[in-house]
């Protein structure tokens, strides 16, 4: 099956996301409100991570194994991440816009956030862990990237508690479609 890599683009630069339904179709979602991660001074993590973080337990990696970190969001009980969809990540990673921000510990990838990067934007599509705090540590050390590289913004799609622990908070779709409409604007890139 042949993907339109531009028009799959053109889907996310609208706002729009991709996912599976329980029979496995795919189809393109849109949302009232939008979580974000800040990439300011309202992002925070429990005290608890601090001590990981400075422990330097872990190394982080961009894209060392994307295949790997695709999977391990994908397998869960319920996913949204269908083997079609799986394909069209690795196409949109082989054309550079999905990502895979690792955190490793030794040789074992210990956790990992799928996303997808359009100019100023980071889309992330999901997360996952191996090893305790292994996806935790990758959302700071990803925060930090993003800010160092001048991102304008870290779209999570959809809020759970987990997110809210950094922070994370919701717009409607007004105020994210003027910081999305803002983002493409800022040519950014995560490597």
């Amino acid at each position: 099956m042949e993907y339109d890599i531009a028009a799959i683009i053109q889907g996310y630069a609208q706002g729009y996301f991709l996912m599976a339904d329980d029979s496995q179709g795919l189809g393109w979602y849109g949302s009232r409100d939008r979580t974000l991660i800040p990439l300011d001074e309202r992002f925070r993590y429990p005290k608890s991570l601090r001590r990981v973080l400075n422990q330097e337990r872990f190394t982080v990696a961009i894209n060392r194994d994307f295949k790997s970190v695709v999977a391990g969001c994908a397998n869960r009980e319920t996913t949204w991440i269908s083997p079609e969809l799986e394909k069209i990540y690795w196409l949109l990673y082989q054309n550079g816009y999905a990502f895979s921000f690792e955190t490793w510990q030794g040789d074992e990838l210990a956790g990992g956030i799928l996303g997808i990067a359009i100019a100023g934007a980071f889309i992330g599509e999901s997360m996952f862990y191996r090893i305790p705090e292994g996806s935790k540590v990758a959302m700071v050390k990803l925060v930090e990237r993003l800010r160092q590289n001048k991102f304008v913004l870290f779209d999570a799609q959809m809020m759970n508690p987990h997110l809210e622990r950094f922070g994370a908070y919701r717009i409607n779709d007004e105020e994210y479609q003027a910081l999305l409409h803002k983002a493409l604007q800022s040519p950014c890139s995560l490597v």
